[in-house]
């Protein structure tokens, strides 16, 4: 329940306190936290699509499909992650206002790059100036998910393809012994086999993605770190109801609070999965399960 708040100026001690924390610039910070889980539930599943898809690629006897995989691991790898961040939303947005200008503007007879700036007609702009914030919003988020998830997808990736090569040789000998074709032998075997030596380096990964979050606030995307530096800022009575001091210290040890009790659940969860899978493997894990019974 909120506090009752009246004339700021009147207020005193934890009353004054409980009413600046419930200000709808406070509202945006709590709100923020849930567009970093949000950010972390898509990105996650969709970057592990990028990375099985770039295995596969990797791995593939075709010899054009495997330098594509294997040069989409090797290039985003190779490259800063802040700087592909940076480049690649700027280029993606471009590049679909791009497309939009030549189908929506034929008849345009300037150049769309003037010196630093890159002009479109009105109606190719994305989103439309006439399009209300949250539209702004979704598609700003939605750049940064499709960015974080090339990224990540492409350690994702690297980690499949070491363990698709780990799964013994003889277990696929076998299947196919049986008359399985080498597909059936890859879904049915090698797939199921390679989460439990594919789950150390994902976890990292994952614990890498939470760290990376922050991210988002150089994307332009208002995240917890926006917040926490337009909140905890010096503010003075002229320009808002609650004047205080610098209080970043105060609002960036919330967040250090936030990802270590994150990070802390994610292991516990990676933790008890990675015991479901290595029951019955030939793993370190799996013999130790063995000899506990």
């Amino acid at each position: 329940m909120f506090a009752y708040c009246p004339d700021p100026a009147t207020l005193e001690g934890l009353q004054w306190l409980s009413c600046y924390l419930t200000t709808g610039k406070h509202m945006g910070f709590y709100l923020a936290f849930g567009t970093v889980l949000l950010l972390l539930a898509i990105t996650a599943p969709l970057a592990l699509l990028f990375g099985f898809g770039g295995a596969i690629a990797a791995r593939s006897h075709f010899p054009p499909l495997s330098w594509l995989g294997k040069g989409y691991i090797a290039i985003v790898r190779g490259v800063p992650d802040i700087a592909f961040f940076l480049f690649f939303v700027i280029a993606l947005d471009q590049g679909i206002e791009w497309l939009r200008h030549k189908v929506k503007c034929p008849d345009w007879d300037q150049p769309i790059r003037q010196g630093s700036d890159f002009l479109v007609c009105d109606i190719a702009k994305m989103p439309l100036g006439t399009s209300p914030q949250w539209i702004h919003e979704v598609y700003g988020f939605s750049l940064a998910v499709v960015t974080f998830a090339i990224v990540f997808g492409a350690f994702a990736a690297n980690v499949l393809y070491g363990a698709m090569n780990a799964v013994p040789r003889p277990q696929i000998e076998t299947a196919e012994a049986y008359g399985m074709t080498r597909r059936q032998a890859f879904w049915r075997i090698q797939v199921p086999q390679m989460w439990t030596y594919a789950l150390p380096g994902l976890s990292n990964l994952w614990m890498v993605l939470i760290k990376a979050t922050p991210l988002l606030f150089l994307l332009g995307v208002e995240d917890i770190v926006y917040w926490a530096r337009e909140l905890g800022g010096s503010k003075t009575a002229k320009f808002t109801d609650y004047p205080h001091g610098d209080w970043r210290m105060w609002y960036f040890l919330a967040l250090l609070v936030f990802y270590l009790a994150f990070t802390k659940v994610s292991e516990v969860v990676l933790a008890r999965i990675t015991t479901r899978l290595s029951h019955g493997q030939a793993t370190l894990g799996g013999e130790a399960q063995r000899k506990a019974k």
